[in-house]
């Protein structure tokens, strides 16, 4: 259910256990893909994912850790802090209301922190967060739809998201990510160059393989691996 028409009335009669909060970006994705491609996907995720279980699906942060993209115009970036704050504010009133677990989606890959806050969240109350999807995740999602590029290869604004935006707001993407391929396998230094010294474009990746077909078949994978993250979340033992 969309997050932004959600009712307290609503989510009373279904008394969902768990909460899923996306986690997106605002930045550049090229000429052809919108600056909130990674809150678009984050959200479409989510959505997947309530279409299959009861969970109370949270409006998306749509800033976060962007550094790396500094200097495009546009991108918007929020210190790991800012962001680790929010989601520790959001678990703490959702608790406060009786929902004690929570799954973060995240649709930003230089979100790194992310992966601290569930550990730190998980030692305090085991069981009690996840972060989704994973490596492992995203990788059986790239083979259910059988995906050209691999997921080093397909680093930003590629095949993946070009795909997913394809299937879920097509008229956000342009016409020219068919000429948009830009190949930079070996990038070492990329937390000290960032992604301009690796791009021009902005691109890394092969969006010209991408189809909404293949979005389709990425975010039902998706899905159908969160049942994994969900049966973790509940076990109470």
């Amino acid at each position: 259910m969309d997050a932004f028409l959600t009712t307290s009335t609503d989510i009373a009669a279904r008394t969902p256990s768990i909460a899923v909060l996306p986690v997106g970006s605002f930045e550049q994705h090229g000429s052809f893909l919108p600056l909130a491609t990674d809150t678009i996907v984050a959200a479409a995720i989510a959505a997947s994912i309530a279409q299959r279980h009861n969970v109370l699906v949270l409006p998306p942060i749509t800033l976060s850790c962007s550094h790396e993209h500094a200097g495009w115009p546009g991108t918007v970036s929020i210190s790991h802090q800012t962001l680790s704050a929010i989601v520790e504010d959001v678990r703490a009133s959702l608790v406060a209301s009786g929902i004690t677990r929570l799954a973060i989606v995240s649709g930003h890959g230089g979100n790194y922190v992310l992966s601290n806050v569930v550990q730190t969240a998980n030692a305090a109350a085991p069981r009690s967060m996840t972060l989704f999807p994973t490596r492992t995740d995203w990788t059986r999602a790239r083979e259910a739809a059988r995906l050209d590029s691999d997921v080093h290869q397909d680093m930003h604004a590629g095949e993946l998201e070009v795909s997913i935006l394809l299937h879920v707001c097509p008229q956000a993407v342009g016409a020219d990510f068919v000429d948009g391929d830009h190949i930079a396998d070996e990038r070492p230094m990329l937390l000290v160059h960032g992604m301009a010294g690796y791009t021009k474009t902005g691109i890394i990746g092969r969006p010209s393989a991408g189809t909404a077909d293949k979005g389709r078949a990425l975010l039902a994978s998706l899905a159908e691996s969160f049942d994994d993250h969900l049966s973790s979340l509940l076990d109470e033992q």
